[in-house]
């Protein structure tokens, strides 16, 4: 059984330790699963709204949304460091706000950590949620909640300014006492730019190789959609493997071949056909 990872832990693999990895999971069961993996993190984000709720992005996603899923997760894996995400809306009201919230979904989901998306702009929120006493994980580059503001989900930080933007986010939040930082969506080069320049770990998705860590969202990585980003390898096919059984056991049972014998209860009832 695998020992859960630390958060020094996690920040020894900037100094070429062990390279931690990450997926996201949103429930007990596929919880379990990762938690007999060799993976280290579980991101339980709001990425949610998407892959468990149907949404069409993650700003309608709760507090209670995120709790709910959280601690069932932690409780199916009670061996792997889980983040619990902090959604739309749970941050940007006021600094007392956002320690409310972040408190909550530290305490009654159980997480080891919280995640929050912005730059130097919530570095202040980051700082104070760290004073707290809760670890806080950042988001920078693409970040989904606001993605409405950079025209939809496109890559960042492609040109100069927009690059020393992202670097200076990364400071500023790495300043405020974040302890690792998500970088999504923005150049491999980039990436590794960033990653050399601060001291804190870098989590790629969709970032490059360069970054310290890598997270990717299971059903992507599972082949549990038709469509994934270009950045997401499929490590299964577990969408035909799925729709391969359901369609299996629907011929079987129209063929009166399920339940079998090896199916079914067969106690010898004597006299059944005396019933009235």
């Amino acid at each position: 059984m695998k020992k859960k990872i630390t958060l020094p832990e996690i920040l020894a693999c900037k100094h070429g330790n062990k390279i931690p990895t990450m997926v996201t999971c949103y429930d007990y069961t596929n919880a379990r699963l990762v938690d007999e993996s060799d993976i280290d993190m579980i991101l339980v984000g709001d990425s949610l709204g998407m892959t468990m709720i149907g949404m069409k992005g993650t700003v309608g996603v709760t507090v209670e949304d995120i709790i709910y899923h959280t601690k069932h997760v932690v409780a199916g894996a009670p061996n792997t460091f889980v983040v619990g995400d902090m959604p739309f809306g749970s941050y940007n009201v006021s600094i007392e706000e956002a320690i409310r919230n972040a408190n909550r979904i530290f305490a009654e989901g159980g997480c080891d950590c919280v995640k929050l998306e912005g730059g130097a702009d919530v570095a202040p929120v980051v700082k104070a949620i760290v004073k707290a006493g809760i670890p806080v994980c950042s988001h920078i580059g693409l970040t989904p909640q606001t993605q409405a503001l950079m025209g939809g989900f496109k890559v960042q930080g492609k040109s100069l300014e927009a690059a020393q933007n992202l670097l200076d986010s990364a400071r500023a939040l790495e300043e405020a006492g974040a302890f690792m930082v998500v970088l999504e969506g923005i150049p491999a080069t980039l990436a590794a730019e960033i990653t050399k320049r601060i001291s804190i770990p870098t989590m790629g998705i969709g970032a490059g190789v360069g970054c310290d860590m890598q997270v990717l969202v299971a059903q992507d990585m599972l082949g549990m959609t038709e469509w994934v980003p270009k950045f997401v390898k499929k490590y299964a096919d577990l969408r035909t493997v799925i729709l391969d059984a359901y369609n299996e056991y629907v011929k079987e049972v129209n063929q009166k071949v399920f339940p079998s014998e090896l199916y079914q209860y067969n106690a010898k009832i004597d006299g059944l056909e005396t019933l009235k």
